[in-house]
């Protein structure tokens, strides 16, 4: 049996996980046994999303009904009904749907009538509330599939300390992070000396700790030192991965994210505001302030670099969330060179026939470049940037 849920949350609080978590406990009571429990994110450019767009999918053995009933229970009871984004929903069906429904949530946008029509195709067992949008998220969820995944210990805090600022050992938490990269990632950020795997807000996660394996994330939890936990779960998820990435086909389309190759045809240049601008084979690429240092790497590309670029496609612009710098183009010295003959300063002989010297006459052929402040290979946003769904490049360099 699959139960899915989405929706539940919003950013005063709650967390659609963490009624996941109580939703399985409360099916375990009641003699289902859990196999699986999922973490899906979704379409991240979903303007209409409460926080990290995330779905939850509990894999159980047990009755339908048993499980209709508790999830209609702890939503009643938990949903934040009163904020008019938190629209919630939940699913139950015998079977895993067909994965289709799963890969448009995830890239593109799906309609609730569309989510209706596919629950009622598969006789499944589904409620939604208010405007119902909490069922696209549902059945992604259950319909998901995970050519590659993650997985992320989430820790919930106790109930009376909701709201009230996390307690945890900084140290602990760096500690942590240098003993189990890259098998777990956005654990701290070594460039800004901070842990990235706390929020900030009222919902009631502690902390979530993202890895390679079960085992990983559990050896990283060794190492933390924090307020009491009132329970956790460890999710399988589609986290980290590039799920959400396409390649484009005829043209880019509004709110859905890319990858692509290119060559740089204007130099970055910085925006008001602090956001950094470029183009890539015509394609405007956008380095926004929130990714903070990376905007400076940005800022080392020069016309000719060859890039594969990731990211959003957002009102016109790619939101770049990394890149490749393939191959570097030669950056040229703007002082005329020494003779190698006589010592003299040469000048320009002419566009891209070298350089002749004033002296003796003497000439060289090839320009003298100059060094460059970025090499061939990844670059990416800094974790406290980089969008749930976004590979890190140390999975990719994992991959290679």
């Amino acid at each position: 049996m699959f139960l899915g849920l989405d929706d539940t949350d919003s950013p005063d609080g709650m967390c659609t996980t963490y009624l996941g978590a109580l939703v399985a406990e409360a099916l375990e009571m009641q003699g289902c046994i859990i196999k699986n429990m999922r973490l899906i994110r979704l379409n991240p450019n979903v303007p209409w999303k409460t926080r990290g767009n995330a779905a939850v999918c509990i894999e159980f053995e047990g009755g339908a009904e048993i499980a209709s009933q508790t999830a209609e229970r702890f939503i009643d009871k938990y949903a934040m009904f009163d904020c008019l984004n938190t629209n919630p929903g939940f699913v139950v069906c015998e079977t895993k749907p067909a994965p289709d429904f799963y890969y448009s949530a995830l890239r593109g946008f799906c309609t609730v009538d569309e989510a209706k029509a596919v629950l009622d195709s598969i006789g499944a067992i589904y409620k939604g509330y208010k405007n119902c949008r909490g069922l696209i998220g549902a059945l992604a969820a259950v319909s998901a599939e995970l050519p590659d995944k993650t997985y992320e210990y989430l820790a919930y805090r106790k109930p009376d300390a909701f709201g009230t600022p996390r307690v945890f050992d900084a140290d602990s938490f760096r500690k942590s992070a240098e003993e189990t990269f890259p098998h777990c990632f956005d654990t701290w950020d070594f460039a800004a000396e901070k842990p990235v795997c706390i929020p900030h807000g009222k919902d009631p996660v502690l902390f979530g700790i993202r890895g390679e394996s079960r085992e990983w994330v559990e050896k990283a939890v060794s190492y933390l030192q924090s307020e009491e936990v009132e329970r956790f779960v460890i999710w399988e998820t589609n986290q980290g991965t590039d799920a959400h990435i396409l390649s484009p086909t005829s043209g880019f389309e509004e709110g859905r994210s890319y990858v692509f190759d290119g060559v740089v045809t204007s130099a970055p240049k910085t925006q008001r505001g602090g956001h950094v601008s470029f183009s890539v084979g015509g394609v405007v690429c956008y380095a926004f302030e929130p990714t903070k240092s990376f905007r400076n790497i940005v800022r080392e590309l020069i016309e000719g670099d060859c890039l594969t670029v990731f990211g959003s496609f957002q009102k016109g612009v790619i939101h770049v969330e990394k890149f490749c710098l393939r191959k570097a183009a030669k950056k040229e010295v703007r002082a005329s060179p020494r003779c190698p003959v006589c010592g003299g300063r040469m000048t320009s002989a002419g566009k891209g026939k070298g350089y002749k010297c004033r002296e003796c006459s003497g000439r060289i052929r090839d320009t003298e470049a100059a060094s460059r402040g970025i090499a061939e290979g990844w670059y990416e946003v800094p974790p406290d940037a980089r969008r749930h769904l976004s590979k890190p490049v140390c999975r990719i360099q994992n991959d290679s």
